[in-house]
């Protein structure tokens, strides 16, 4: 494996399965970096296409989102390396179609616990084909100031600590990924930095080990001191003991094996990674310390002084004039998410929709404060979720059994009515239900169902101004308006709407005050005089009785309530009653698989 360094300022990654976080870290990355184009040249999401937003730097850009391997390698053959966030059960497979593309030369795989066998086949494909599999169970890479392997070295914070953004002069390989952020800040302290930062992985069989990566940072002319950080179990590290005793690594090592506290245990212990257990003497801490010193490497005492020993290998160089350490330059500012800076208290942002009825934002929806359990544990209904919604308050019951009685009364009126007619025209020309039900609901207004709400204005501002039944009907005689809510095509005076008898019979045993339901009663035995059809039909019933719940319940002020009227709350109690039977012709015609529906000739009138 050995060649040269992996990545540059140039390489662009595929990343394997959407993650918004990991993926926005790169980009800002790339950002601080001074990067001229995104690491991240596209998405493999399965089943998915299309784009995702995100930053690069100040601008929003869009990244592409490929539903498969091969669709993405083909759209970005200049994108080199993939990322893999898939699970450990789908890893392997995944892992190995990138692979197998000739556009493809490193495959990153950050799950933990990819079945051995698996792993074992990604090894002998990768060698066979001169390519570099970092991982299982890794959190990636970086090149120092140019490309960063998904969530690598954590936040921008921990990045500029670190002085990740421009290149230093030390190669690191760890098989731990949370160790790697340590050492990189002790590498920053005490050098000029990391030149590059591999975190091999945790697992037994790790797609390259740490002796790859040291030969590899051997060729790197950058690279002038090398920093390993093995741990017990497994025999990786006698492979890099092997390479310095036949002198194929010239520059200085630094090394340490974690796990030397394992001795004082009684049993055998097993860490983190689940290559992390000692097979026997050879693979304990202690003597792969010692192997690796005694070929040459320097090895601390302890993990606490290999801070101490890393400093004094690096001013070795600098004082032998073998290295000149990298000048400081200061990164651009990353700008902050939104989001972020409103929890830090950093900004003010307007927000763009205001809500006062519902709030899902806790562990349970509420509708206007109360919670969606407690509308349910108390055995709500209908009308009180109305109730809520629309007015903003819990209503008597007498006033949300009213709502609940008229809902009943105006869900149909069979399948002649505009509304009703639209609806099965719509669905038996093979519609959805939204369409047909839209259908329906666009005949609704000022001459189906909107007389509902000017009942309630009319027969309002006439009570309210005091007019007889003669002064009011006649003055709207005079301005050429039928009076709302008075009139019906077939029910008379003798053969009154049973639903307005119902409507009056539960408000006269219910409600507090009748005043303007009985103002309409009176307006409607003086149009009778006239005309045997001019009977108050259900709308103007339920105009009227919904001002006297208004104003009768003592939870509206007279504000409130004209504005209750202006807005067109009692359309809105038509248009939910009628939605219940529209969706039943719905139904009903596709029930019955009603075919094409075509007005017959014999119903039109053909004239010039």
């Amino acid at each position: 494996m050995a060649t040269g360094q992996l990545f540059s300022k140039t390489t662009q990654a595929l990343f394997y399965n959407y993650k918004q976080l990991p993926i926005q870290r790169m980009l800002d990355f790339d950002f601080l970096c001074g990067r001229e184009t995104p690491s991240v040249a596209g998405i493999i999401n399965p089943g998915s296409e299309g784009f995702q937003k995100l930053f690069f730097g100040q601008e929003e850009i869009a990244i592409p989102v490929h539903s498969t391997v091969e669709a993405a390698c083909a759209a970005h053959p200049t994108a080199d390396v993939f990322i893999n966030f898939a699970s450990f059960r789908s890893a392997a497979a995944s892992s190995m179609s990138a692979l197998k593309q000739p556009t493809i030369r490193v495959v990153a795989i950050i799950a933990e616990g990819v079945p051995e066998s698996d792993t074992k086949q990604l090894i002998g494909f990768a060698k066979a084909n001169n390519k570099v599999v970092i991982g299982p169970a890794t959190v990636g890479g970086i090149q120092a100031g140019a490309f960063k392997i998904g969530d690598t070295a954590g936040t921008i914070d921990n990045i500029i600590q670190c002085k990740l953004y421009r290149p230093g002069s030390v190669g690191f390989v760890s098989k731990s990924g949370g160790m790697s952020n340590e050492l990189y800040n002790t590498i920053a302290r005490v050098t000029d930095g990391v030149y590059e930062g591999i975190a091999i992985g945790g697992d037994v069989f790790p797609g390259s080990t740490l002796s790859d990566h040291v030969l590899r940072f051997n060729n790197i002319p950058q690279v002038k001191m090398i920093v390993v950080l093995g741990e017990l179990g497994g025999r990786d590290e006698y492979s890099l003991v092997e390479a310095l005793k036949q002198g194929k690594i010239n520059k200085p090592v630094v090394a340490w094996v974690s796990g030397t506290c394992a001795t004082l245990f009684k049993s055998e212990v097993q860490f983190g990674h689940a290559g992390a257990k000692s097979g026997g003497e050879m693979e304990s801490a202690q003597a792969k310390n010692q192997a690796l010193r005694d070929a040459g490497a320097t090895v601390p005492t302890s993990y606490e002084a290999f801070e101490g020993a890393i400093k004094e290998a690096f001013e070795k160089l600098v004082s032998e004039g073998k290295t000149t350490p990298v000048k400081e330059i200061t990164p651009p500012q990353i700008p902050e998410d939104l989001n972020t800076a409103i929890k830090s208290g950093k900004v003010r942002a307007p927000t763009h929709i205001i809500s006062t009825i519902s709030d899902d934002r806790g562990e349970e929806p509420c509708y206007a404060g109360v919670p969606m359990s407690s509308i349910v544990e108390q055995g709500l209904g209908v009308g009180d979720v109305i109730s809520l919604l629309w007015f903003k308050r819990s209503l008597p019951r007498y006033c949300t059994r009213f709502i609940e009685i008229c809902t009943l009364l105006c869900a149909d009126h069979g399948p002649c009515v505009s509304g009703a007619h639209n609806t099965i025209v719509t669905a038996r020309a093979g519609k959805d239900l939204v369409s047909c039900l839209v259908s329906g609901l666009l005949t609704i207004g000022p001459r189906f169902g909107g007389a509902v709400d000017d009942a309630a204005r009319y027969f309002k501002d006439a009570y309210d101004r005091g007019l007889t039944p003669y002064e009011f009907v006649e003055s709207m005689k005079k301005k050429g308006i039928r009076v709302p809510g008075i009139g019906h095509r077939i029910k008379r005076g003798d053969n009154r709407d049973k639903r307005v008898e119902l409507l009056q019979l539960y408000a006269r045993e219910n409600f507090p005050s009748v005043k303007y339901m009985e103002y309409a009663v009176q307006v409607e035995t003086y149009t009778l005089s006239k005309a045997n059809n001019l009977v108050l039909n259900v709308d103007g019933a339920i105009g009227s009785l919904f001002l006297d719940l208004l104003a009768g319940s003592g939870m509206f002020t007279k504000p409130e309530i004209d504005e209750i009227v202006e807005i067109g709350y009692l359309n809105g109690l038509f248009v939910l009653a009628r939605s219940i039977g529209l969706i039943g012709h719905t139904f009903d015609q596709k029930r019955l698989k009603q075919p094409l529906y075509r007005h017959p000739w014999e119903d039109v009138l053909y004239t010039k």
